[in-house]
């Protein structure tokens, strides 16, 4: 049987989604697929054309995307998924890889159960360990016998409210004081997509990912996303008498602003970069007319990233991640393989060289995805 995934094998074969059918598409081929993205109050930067196009140019994953529209018709809901892994970590299909999050878009008059349900029976014909959707709001369908479930905090923060209101909800002493102390230091704040500053914004995500004992991106992500996002992507780099001391990447998508990546000098945290830097991306969105800052996901474990972003005067939800597993879960493939393969890596990364860090970064980072 052909493989309803793969790319490569000619044009997939319908699904039998039951009372209905589910229809294949190629996402970066079907101009369908931006139009829905474009429209869909769910949507966000993870959908669009712009991410899929950089995981395809940096990691070779080839999206595809299911519907319940037939190929004349316009679409009007979709699920989008990249195959991701290997023997050691286990294959598997993410909806979508290196996304906090990426919601199943429903069609809005009949929800999205059948969706959701007809995506589970494409697992029967994939040789894939399971299926992780990620979602911010709770799925349609129900928990399957053979399924899991993992949490994270996610964190919003509405931009509606004047600046001198978004201001006043930041942390009195943890951000606002900082704020104030970067600007009195001097911290000067750049922003844009020019090289200098993908180098400055690299330095320190070398420094950051070495500190937490993880390897990083490759290079190349980063070029790949300034590539495809153009304008919609800046990168903001916070200045300590011409030393980068902390930097943060933010995409926009239709009226959200969404922070994705941020690092820094240890040596600067006193001064305030990273507050200011949030501070400045506030003051943009606000100026752009934006109504809300996605500040991301945070593991449950990390605290302290909960509490920075409590203190950006962030509201704070809870975010489901599920796996729906072909069989029951063995002990040690899929995403148990990878924890461990990311356990190992703590206890090298620390003493890697930065040529060293970025060679193994490329070559294992599309598998932990």
């Amino acid at each position: 049987m052909t493989s309803t995934l793969d790319p490569s094998c000619g044009p997939a074969p319908v699904v039998d989604a039951g009372p209905g059918t589910l229809y294949p598409l190629h996402p970066l081929e079907d101009p369908r697929w931006g139009r829905l993205v474009e429209r869909h109050p769910h949507s966000s930067a993870f959908h669009t054309v712009a991410w899929l196009e950089a995981l395809r140019q940096t990691y070779g994953y080839q999206p595809v995307a299911f519907t319940t529209a037939p190929p004349s018709a316009e679409l009007s809901d979709g699920v989008v998924l990249c195959r991701v892994g290997g023997p050691i970590t286990g294959r598997r299909l993410i909806s979508l890889p290196f996304s906090d999050h990426c919601e199943v878009l429903p069609d809005l008059r009949t929800g999205g159960d059948a969706l959701v349900s007809a995506l589970r029976r494409t697992l029967r014909g994939e040789s894939v360990r399971y299926v992780e959707l990620r979602s911010k709001c709770a799925l349609p369908s129900g928990i399957g016998p053979n399924d899991s479930t993992e949490q994270y905090c996610f964190h919003s923060l509405d931009l509606r409210p004047d600046l001198a209101a978004l201001f006043h909800g930041c942390h009195k002493a943890c951000t606002q004081r900082k704020i104030t102390r970067a600007e009195r230091e001097g911290l000067v704040c750049r922003t844009g997509r020019s090289e200098d500053l993908l180098e400055a914004f690299w330095g320190l995500f070398l420094m950051t990912r070495r500190r937490h004992g993880v390897p990083p991106q490759p290079k190349k992500w980063f070029h790949n996303l300034i590539h495809s996002f153009g304008d919609a992507l800046n990168i903001r780099v916070a200045f300590k008498d011409d030393q980068p001391a902390a930097a943060i990447l933010t995409l926009r998508h239709k009226d959200v602003l969404m922070y994705k990546y941020g690092c820094s000098d240890t040596r600067f945290n006193s001064l305030g970069g990273t507050q200011l830097l949030f501070w400045n991306a506030i003051q943009e969105g606000k100026r752009e007319g934006m109504r809300e800052f996605d500040l991301g996901r945070s593991d449950l474990a990390n605290t302290g990233l909960i509490l920075f972003k409590d203190r950006l005067g962030g509201a704070r939800s809870m975010m489901t991640y599920r796996r729906c597993y072909q069989s029951p879960p063995a002990r040690f493939t899929g995403a148990k393989a990878a924890g461990w393969a990311l356990l190992a890596s703590n206890a090298i990364v620390p003493y890697l060289s930065d040529g060293a860090l970025s060679l193994v970064g490329s070559a294992l980072y599309r598998y932990f995805a």
